[in-house]
């Protein structure tokens, strides 16, 4: 009896310091998996995919229109319910592939859009492009979608979608004229209990210049950084160099990553190799390429 009395205060024992160095070192588990979607054509693109715990979808851009079944096949093998779907901006190579699904939605249902709109002065008709396919027309399709649709007019507003929370650090800027398009680019922070992500869009040096002078340039760091314009003649060496990071996620086809346009590698006249030597001298490790394939971050 004493031995087993012996053997139960200190199982007590152990139990209790157990319990001590969870709560000193506890547990989180993430809320949510991020998918960098993959390239599917040799172009531009920005394309991500949420899944929450609960099963909750949602679509940060989305890619070129070339990329729209590609994009439909995943979103079904999820259900075909996107809980929430954020653009950055106007631009084809973000909004295309939205935009094909707004004019025929086929099984996909949208609960809700966020973005942040430009003014009709903003814009100029592209004679090279459908009326369909313009920002205008972009805007019509959004309009005529029967979707709830939210314009994001000042920046600071939080979605919390299952614990996880989308936060709005940055909205349009049509009083910044250079660059233009990109530098309305929407910046959002998207973080759980585990890791969090920034996304910058196609944001160019003066938006983040502004983005990083403004009440919510101490809301920066974060474990995963999308580089901005696909990580050539984005924001500032500066911004980056501002904030903490450990990953980047890059969603750059690979002449861009090797600043090759049809002569070599950095025969270009893009930015890509300053930035990634740039990483390099940050001590940034781990790089996800979207045309190295699919990305699962969990």
């Amino acid at each position: 009896m004493k031995d087993f009395n012996l053997v139960r205060r200190i199982f007590l024992i152990a139990l209790f310091i157990f319990s001590g160095l969870l709560s000193v070192f506890p547990q989180t588990n993430s809320n949510f998996i991020l998918w960098q979607l993959p390239s599917q054509i040799n172009t531009i693109g920005n394309s991500y995919v949420f899944q929450m715990e609960n099963g909750k979808v949602v679509v940060m851009d989305g890619g070129v229109k070339e990329e729209t079944e590609y994009l439909r096949g995943f979103l079904a093998a999820l259900g075909n319910e996107v809980e929430a779907w954020f653009l950055s901006h106007p631009h084809g190579d973000h909004m295309g592939a939205l935009n094909q699904i707004l004019i025929d939605p086929g099984e996909i249902r949208i609960k809700t859009i966020y973005h942040s709109e430009l003014p009709p002065a903003f814009y100029k008709p592209n004679k090279t492009e459908s009326p369909t396919y313009s920002t205008e027309g972009f805007y019509n399709n959004l309009s005529n979608s029967g979707i709830q649709v939210l314009n994001i007019t000042e920046p600071g507003m939080t979605v919390e979608i299952d614990q996880t929370k989308f936060k709005i650090l940055s909205v349009a800027n049509p009083d910044i004229t250079v660059n233009a398009y990109n530098n309305s680019s929407m910046a959002i922070k998207v973080w759980d209990a585990k890791k969090s992500i920034l996304f910058l869009g196609d944001m160019g040096a003066e938006g983040g210049d502004r983005l990083l002078a403004g009440p919510y340039g101490e809301e920066l760091d974060c474990d995963y950084l999308q580089m901005a314009h696909h990580g050539q003649k984005g924001v500032r060496k500066d911004f980056y160099r501002s904030i903490d990071f450990r990953v980047c996620l890059w969603p750059t086809p690979s002449w861009v990553y090797q600043n090759d346009q049809g002569e070599g590698y950095n025969t270009g006249n893009l930015q890509t190799i300053e930035i990634r030597e740039l990483m390099d001298s940050l001590g940034i490790k781990e790089h996800y390429l979207s045309f190295e394939g699919l990305t699962k971050i969990d």
